[in-house]
């Protein structure tokens, strides 16, 4: 038998290819939507999670925003009347004077506060860095125990610390010798009532302060003090030019979250003296409570709200600008 050879011979010039069969072309459409919905499932999976999040976050913002433009007191409100009056309740606001003694105090209390907190956050992170791990341990777990300290129960110890009559501060200075602090009260004035209050927040918001820093400084490598000890740096030196530049955007982030949670601190100040005396401790949370749960006048205490977040965006936008830009920069 004879074997018989088939050749293939090319397609003369110019004709048309034969059409690729519609199971072909159907699958490669297939794969090309596959490929989209592949692409659009991250998102469809996040979808339910991020609305649930806006509403949860965003609903209350548009709420209080609306509500600053409404008369809304107690009557209104059990009525269910909707009386709307523009921008009056922030008029009222503005024109008030205290308002803005509150708000300067606010901004003065806050700075003072996250400045002292961020120190000597700083402060214990750098000195559990050089401790040996038992001391270390030991001073974590103190913190932890003050971290988890309840704010009512904080603050009633503070409050007993700086009794007037049965406090254990004006004891202790009076066996001293400063026989002047017999008696003495810490909460006569707003300022002294505010500092007792700063000192209190800082030593809540410690903790939370050294962890975060001290994560970051861990980080450092070892190489890099190994090359500026040899270089002769001085420790302030080796601080400026090693941990300096490596912990500072952590740093402003913890700042500007300080900032955030300081700015609003009410309950430490209402537990203490509830912004007494006089009204001398009172702060913009303060003021927002008494406007609206104490005098019921639920619109003005929403512009207060209002008021509130755009004086914090004023107040946090250079921390966050120069945050992104340090991102940016390590990028």
């Amino acid at each position: 038998m004879t074997a018989v050879k088939t050749t293939e011979t090319a397609a003369p010039a110019g004709s048309v290819p034969p059409a690729l069969p519609p199971a072909v072309t159907g699958g490669a459409r297939k794969r090309r939507r596959g490929g989209a919905f592949d692409r659009a499932l991250p998102y469809l999976l996040l979808a339910p999670a991020l609305i649930a999040i806006l509403w949860l976050i965003g609903f209350p913002v548009v709420s209080v925003f609306v509500t600053s433009f409404r008369q809304l007191n107690l009557g209104e409100l059990v009525r269910g009347e909707i009386v709307w009056t523009g921008f009056d309740n922030y008029v009222t606001v503005l024109k008030d004077e205290r308002f803005w003694d509150v708000t300067v105090r606010t901004i003065v209390f806050t700075v003072a506060v996250v400045g002292a907190s961020v120190l000597a956050g700083l402060l214990i992170a750098l000195l559990m860095r050089a401790l040996s791990p038992w001391v270390r341990m030991v001073l974590q777990i103190t913190m932890l125990c003050a971290w988890a300290m309840p704010i009512l129960a904080s603050a009633t110890v503070y409050i007993w610390i700086f009794d007037q009559t049965y406090g254990i501060l004006n004891k202790t200075l009076i066996k001293l010798g400063f026989d002047s602090f017999a008696g003495h009260s810490w909460f006569s004035s707003g300022t002294s009532t505010l500092t007792v209050v700063g000192l209190l927040i800082v030593w809540q918001a410690i903790p939370f302060l050294a962890f975060s820093l001290y994560a970051g400084a861990v980080g450092i490598p070892r190489d890099l003090y190994e090359a500026a000890g040899i270089d002769g740096a001085t420790p302030f030196q080796t601080f400026r030019a090693v941990t300096w530049p490596e912990i500072k955007p952590l740093l402003m982030m913890v700042t500007f979250l300080s900032t955030l949670w300081d700015f609003k601190v009410f309950a430490q100040i209402w537990v203490v003296k509830e912004g007494g005396p006089s009204g001398e401790s009172t702060t913009l949370a303060v003021l927002q409570y008494l406007e609206g749960i104490a005098k019921s006048h639920f619109g003005v205490a929403a512009a207060v709200s209002v008021l509130m977040i755009i004086i914090l965006s004023l107040l946090t936008f250079q921390y966050l600008r120069r945050l992104l830009q340090t991102q940016e920069g390590q990028l």
